[in-house]
């Protein structure tokens, strides 16, 4: 073996030890291997894959996942193609969906997709990444190259997929646009002649599909390497923009820091681990510190909220939001800067403020997604008007009683808003 040959070879073990590292499954790391001994031996870099779907403009912690990955491979020296999913984004990818997704707008999923490089640049070397629309290459297809591709894999198999399955045995449907959502993301990398794709775990059957449909068009098919679902704040499903579980790259330093310390206790460790540069070793005595009571996860949850804020909005942020969450939560205070809601005692009978009324109030001032969350947050407790804590339907705010300053609507651990009455 020549002195060239020998460094190739090294480089190719260092690579692959800074790859694995974190990776739930590689498909396969034979085929890893064989990518990177070719490009280091021509001196070229792998075209690594990520698609996201533009399905709400925020970029969350679940996509940073995979995304801190790509800086890995960026960091070796290989290049990032991130294509975002204007043309499958109308479609909606139905990975882990128990029910059909609502088709998108090409409107709704333009405005999403402005928002995205933005954030992802956050974590990404621009000189090393090509952003691309997949609408590029998809729009211009014919009925007939879609036929084309389809003709490229069976029903069967695609029914084989467990989201599918699960729905078929429960007499839920499902709709052939859904079918065809696993071929197009495949086409995508058809189409850019991907070197290896990232995703999650939840992707793995999309993945091993597009490598059979690069073969079928003569290609070789890429490799594969998912990593391990994030869960979201609830601590049981993954992360989400439609489970409202998230905790975007892009909110407010406040609002991330609150965000991360209402994680559940056990999901610490796994967020150092899936969302910091943190050594595995002290990751690991950290665990054992909580264990034994040495450490208590209040203080490692700060540590994570300080460190991920200060990742992307700088120390000073964090100190700030840091000092601003203690001042709030730890000492029971109001927080210096809240919204403000008016309403006209006129407009209400009886000059008395209902539970609906109330429920309209905080959907329209941005405190509840919708009236079922209000009324969860109600059963939970969650609900305070001043010092009352809304139990119930019965719940009626008399607007004379509400002092000029205002009243603190506190909606569960992190949201206020000032009520005034005119």
């Amino acid at each position: 073996m020549s002195g060239k040959s020998r460094a190739v070879e090294a480089e190719v073990r260092r690579q692959l030890e800074v790859i694995r590292r974190g990776a739930a499954e590689i498909i396969t790391v034979g085929d890893v291997e064989a990518k990177l001994r070719k490009a280091l031996a021509e001196g070229r870099p792998l075209r690594i894959k990520y698609g996201a779907d533009p399905t709400a403009p925020d970029i969350h912690l679940g996509h940073v996942v995979v995304i801190r990955k790509m800086r890995q491979f960026q960091d070796l020296g290989h290049e990032v193609w991130f294509v975002i999913g204007d043309f499958t984004g109308r479609i909606g990818d139905p990975s882990g969906r128990s029910e059909t997704r609502r088709q998108m707008t090409a409107e709704e999923v333009r405005e999403n997709a402005k928002t995205y490089e933005a954030q992802i640049f956050k974590l990404l070397d621009p000189d090393k990444t090509r952003i691309v629309f997949n609408s590029q290459w998809s729009e211009p297809m014919s009925f007939a190259d879609v036929i084309r591709l389809a003709s490229k894999y069976t029903v069967a198999r695609l029914l084989e997929r467990d989201d599918f399955a699960k729905r078929l045995r429960e007499g839920l449907p499902v709709s052939v646009h859904e079918l065809l959502y696993p071929l197009a993301q495949a086409h995508d990398s058809v189409a850019m002649r991907a070197d290896l794709e990232l995703g999650g775990t939840d992707q793995t059957f999309n993945f091993v599909l597009t490598r059979d449909i690069m073969r079928e068009y003569g290609l070789e098919p890429q490799a594969v390497l998912t990593m391990p679902i994030l869960e979201g704040l609830d601590g049981v499903q993954k992360m989400s923009k439609s489970l409202k579980n998230y905790i975007g790259v892009a909110e407010p330093a406040g609002e991330m820091y609150g965000k991360t310390m209402s994680i559940p206790d056990r999901l610490i460790t796994k967020y150092f681990e899936l969302l910091t540069d943190e050594p595995v070793a002290n990751i690991r005595r950290m665990a054992e510190e909580m264990a034994s009571g040495r450490l208590n996860p209040r203080d490692a949850k700060m540590r994570l909220a300080r460190e991920l804020v200060g990742r992307y909005h700088g120390p000073d942020e964090a100190a700030a939001a840091e000092e601003e969450f203690v001042r709030v939560f730890r000492q029971k205070e109001l927080p210096e800067e809240m919204g403000e809601l008016t309403v006209h005692a006129a407009d209400h009978s009886g000059g008395r403020l209902t539970f609906d009324d109330l429920a309209r109030l905080l959907k329209d001032g941005g405190l509840v997604a919708s009236a079922a969350e209000f009324r969860r947050l109600v059963a939970g407790g969650g609900v305070k008007v001043g010092e009352e804590k809304v139990s119930g339907r019965d719940f009626a705010l008399d607007l004379s009683s509400v002092p000029n300053q205002g009243l603190v609507i506190r909606v569960g651990k992190r949201r206020f808003i000032r009520l005034r009455v005119n």
